[in-house]
């Protein structure tokens, strides 16, 4: 497995793709058709969970369907693993998003992450963002890695692990253009006079993008081109 930094997280939550749980539901997510059977026969599209969740207040079930429109949270030592379109999402513990509509019900137009942390892999498309309390991002086609610092005063972390993405916190904006992982803090108050300040690449692996690109039959960067860097967050190969 590539090597990965961990800051306020356990190896455990960053590592949930090597559990015999997982690949166990992922085979049985394939067996059923993927993604592509959810929209043709609207049967859930909960790839695994673990712990406990709910969508809008009630107790999400491993049979429900989450939709466009909803709004998650996670507890302690839970995960969910979920796709809507051509969208894949592993919500890490202790989180609590709300996932918008956009054109269609398998549109995803905003993710709005209130706490915790979120890794996801986006299909292409326009007008998507992901919003946390410091920071918004402006996908296209992407995998990254979202995570909200409590401790921090609501400090964000944003990762693009590979793709284009149109960055803004306060009065700083940037687009990224990555092959692999460039990386970046919101933060609650400009540091040297600037809200958007580099980060390195911490708390999610490239593993964990590799699997939910697959359950939306898509493939990495990474894996297209064969070349990785060494996670400083220059977003930069070799």
């Amino acid at each position: 497995m590539t090597q990965h930094h961990l800051q306020g997280r356990t190896d455990k939550e960053v590592t949930w793709f090597q559990r015999r749980d997982f690949l166990q539901a992922a085979a049985a997510w394939t067996a059923w058709g993927g993604a592509a059977t959810v929209q043709a026969q609207s049967r859930s599209n909960v790839v695994q969970l673990v712990g406990d969740a709910t969508v809008n207040g009630g107790r999400l079930l491993p049979q429900q369907t989450i939709q466009t429109g909803d709004q998650i949270a996670t507890g302690p030592n839970s995960t969910l693993i979920f796709t809507i379109g051509s969208s894949a999402f592993h919500v890490r513990q202790n989180s609590f998003l709300a996932v918008e509509r956009g054109a269609t019900l398998t549109a995803v137009s905003l993710l709005r992450l209130l706490n915790g942390a979120v890794v996801s892999v986006w299909g292409r498309g326009n007008s998507r963002q992901i919003i946390t309390p410091t920071l918004t991002a402006g996908i296209r086609g992407t995998g990254v890695y979202t995570e909200i610092f409590a401790d921090q005063g609501g400090r964000s972390y944003f990762c693009n692990c590979y793709g284009t993405v149109d960055i803004s916190a306060g009065a700083n904006r940037t687009t990224s253009q990555a092959q692999y992982h460039q990386s970046y803090w919101g933060e609650v108050s400009p540091k040297d006079g600037s809200s958007l300040t580099p980060a390195k690449a911490i708390n999610h692996t490239d593993e964990e993008l590799e699997y939910l690109a697959r359950l939306v039959e898509q493939r990495t960067a990474w894996q297209i081109s064969g070349k990785k860097g060494n996670k400083d967050g220059s977003g930069n190969t070799y």
